[in-house]
Order: C-alpha cells, then sequence, then structure tokens
C-alpha cells in the first residue's frame, strides 16, 4: 500500500445551487459534492478540509480544500479526473502535493473577497444570479470615502452575523476599494474587493449592506468610525445578498 500524502485542491465553483460549503443534512453542499467525485475516483470517501465555510448562494474562484490520500495518482491526473464527476458548476483548477502537517485553514494567511453590484435602475437577467442590484446611481467618490474608515486593525464584532460564536472579532483590512465598469448606458457593475487576515460570518456582506445604506443616506459618512468601535450589529447597515459574494484569492 502506499503511503499516505496530503494533497491541495483548488476549486472554483457557482454557488447558486448549494447551501454553503460545510456538509448538511438537508441541502446539497460543495463538499458533499466533491467527495462525491472523490469517491467515485478514488473508490473511498475522503474526509476534505476546506479553507473557510462559504454561506449558502456565494460563489468561488478560489477556493482551497486538502485531503489525505493513499492513491498514486499524480496530482494533475487526479484533477482531470475529478472534473470528469463534478457537475458543470464547479471544477478542480488545481491540485498539488503539500506537506503532512499543512492546513488549508489554518495556514492561510488572508483572502480577498469581490462583492459585485449591478448598479442600474433595469433588472438584468444575466446578472441576477451574480450581483445585487441597486437601482440609484452610486456615488463612488462616496463610497471610496466610506471604505476608508474599515481599513487596518478594527474589532468587528458589529460586523458579525448575530449569534456568531466567535470570540476574538478583531480583524485587520489591508484593503478596502471599489471600481465601477460600464456596462450599457446608464448600467455599472461595481466591484467591491475586501482584503483581510480573517473575516468574520457574514462580515463582507454586512460591510457592504453599510456601504450602500450610505449611499441610500440611511447612515451619514461621519457616523461609520462610531458605528464600527460601537461593536453594535443594530446600528450597522444590512447583510447584503449572498449572490453577489465572490471568493476571489486565497493567500498561504
Amino acid at each position: 500500500m502506499s503511503e499516505s500524502r496530503r494533497l491541495l485542491l483548488t476549486l472554483r465553483y457557482d454557488g447558486t445551487g448549494y447551501h454553503g460549503w460545510q456538509v448538511q443534512k438537508n441541502g446539497v453542499t460543495v463538499q458533499e459534492t466533491l467527495q462525491n467525485a472523490l469517491e467515485a475516483v478514488l473508490a473511498v470517501r475522503p474526509s476534505v478540509t476546506g479553507c473557510s465555510r462559504t454561506d449558502a448562494g456565494v460563489h468561488a474562484e478560489q477556493f482551497c480544500c486538502h485531503l489525505d490520500t493513499t492513491s498514486s495518482i499524480p496530482p494533475e491526473k487526479l484533477a482531470a479526473a475529478l472534473n470528469a464527476h463534478l457537475p458543470g458548476n464547479m471544477a478542480v483548477c488545481g491540485c498539488r502535493e503539500v506537506s503532512a502537517g499543512f492546513h488549508a485553514r489554518y495556514d492561510c494567511k488572508g483572502k480577498t473577497y469581490r462583492y459585485q453590484i449591478y448598479n442600474s435602475r433595469w433588472p438584468n437577467p444575466f446578472y441576477d444570479a451574480y450581483a445585487w442590484r441597486l437601482r440609484s446611481p452610486v456615488d463612488m467618490e462616496l463610497l471610496a470615502a466610506s471604505c476608508k474608515p474599515f481599513l487596518g486593525r478594527h474589532d468587528f464584532a458589529g460586523f458579525s452575523a448575530a449569534g456568531s460564536s466567535v470570540v476574538d472579532t478583531v480583524r485587520t483590512l489591508s484593503g478596502l476599494s471599489a471600481e465601477a465598469h460600464e456596462i450599457g448606458t446608464g448600467e455599472r457593475l461595481i466591484c467591491l474587493r475586501v482584503t483581510a487576515d480573517g473575516f468574520l460570518y457574514n462580515m463582507v456582506r454586512i460591510l457592504t449592506g453599510t456601504l450602500a445604506a450610505v449611499q441610500q443616506g440611511k447612515i451619514r459618512l461621519e457616523e461609520l468610525p462610531d458605528i464600527l468601535a460601537s461593536r453594535n450589529r443594530n446600528r450597522a447597515g444590512p447583510t447584503a445578498p449572498p449572490q453577489g459574494l465572490f471568493l476571489e484569492k486565497v493567500f498561504y
């Protein structure tokens, strides 16, 4: 029997039809779907550890996970074999051997998320599953100014979903910026990118909802530092919907 080796898989997936990453009793998940493919290829069902737990409906352009296997299949051939068994909304885009002590979650140094906002008066079926539509024109200068108070090291307790069991809510945001792409007359796709050493549950979606509330005049720009310092979830904006969120990059 071959010795066990640890492999790092990199995935892309459209999260529309999934109930997030982690296996659940009452919903199809990314982890379960990947394990089904692994079992079909390896004839055993290995445990798979992900770099994070994406929510239902959230997408990933780079999601990393590790597994242990005694199979001698070369990494590149395993990736190809898995893709033959995965549905069209998921793909393995990388596979390599790592050290036995490597951990996809605990060795992660940071992540970048992208949140997409479709800014238009009119609905667009091509963006419904991949962006949050804001009807009123977004003031990009105000958006840029609204991002600044969150940069650096802060306690983001007020930007975490209620009921979270995480004790340490301090995170360092090294990047928070937005860019607009004209996609039609009076229509724009606005990409908000957030890079941090870690994220709380729903943190990016609550940040996005808070920035949107500033645009809508429901929160004043001058209030943001105090809202952040208050650690009070009720003072921050709403939780933006999941379909606009993409895990864009994982850093090791």
